[in-house]
């Protein structure tokens, strides 16, 4: 500890892995939001119920609750969703303005841990009967070349639901 840093510890070493993994799909998600222009009040959705998402796929495969609901968790989902340093971001962002997958690799020019991400947790969740529609549309766009603009249509106008 110092005045700068301070250390939280967890024993949860499955939660905290699978939420460092996880929210960079949900950054990825917040830059093609950015991407096609969509502002605050988008971004508060998708990372709230985007945290759902990672929560039940997480608790399933063996994480607990509170760790996505803490600073390995939530906090790091908030600070990677928002930071225009993110490269997970950045490059959701430019598949977001149009760029092609391949464009967008090159200008981003490091590993993009969400494009990888995206299809192991889509067939998680497929395999583990988990409900994550933010997930499984982007996973349209990334492999199925669902446009942008046409995955917040089919997110937006699916079946209500209580929260």
């Amino acid at each position: 500890m110092s005045e700068e840093m301070r250390i939280y510890t967890s024993k949860d070493v499955k939660g905290v892995e699978l939420g460092g993994a996880l929210k960079n799909i949900i950054a990825f998600c917040a830059g093609v939001a950015a991407g096609i222009g969509l502002g605050d009040n988008t971004f508060a959705a998708l990372i709230t119920r985007g945290l759902g998402e990672l929560a039940r796929l997480g608790t399933k495969l063996g994480g607990e609750r509170e760790t996505f609901y803490g600073l390995s968790g939530l906090g790091d989902l908030i600070v990677t969703c928002l930071s225009e340093h993110s490269r997970n971001r950045k490059a959701g962002k430019l598949i977001g303005q149009g760029k092609t997958l391949e464009e967008t690799k090159k200008e981003v020019g490091m590993v993009i841990e969400s494009i990888d991400n995206i299809d192991v947790a889509y067939q998680l969740g497929k395999k583990n009967d988990v409900y994550m529609p933010i997930i499984e549309t982007v996973y349209k766009v990334i492999y199925e070349n669902l446009k942008p603009q046409d995955a917040v249509k089919d997110l937006m106008t699916r079946d209500k639901k209580s929260e």
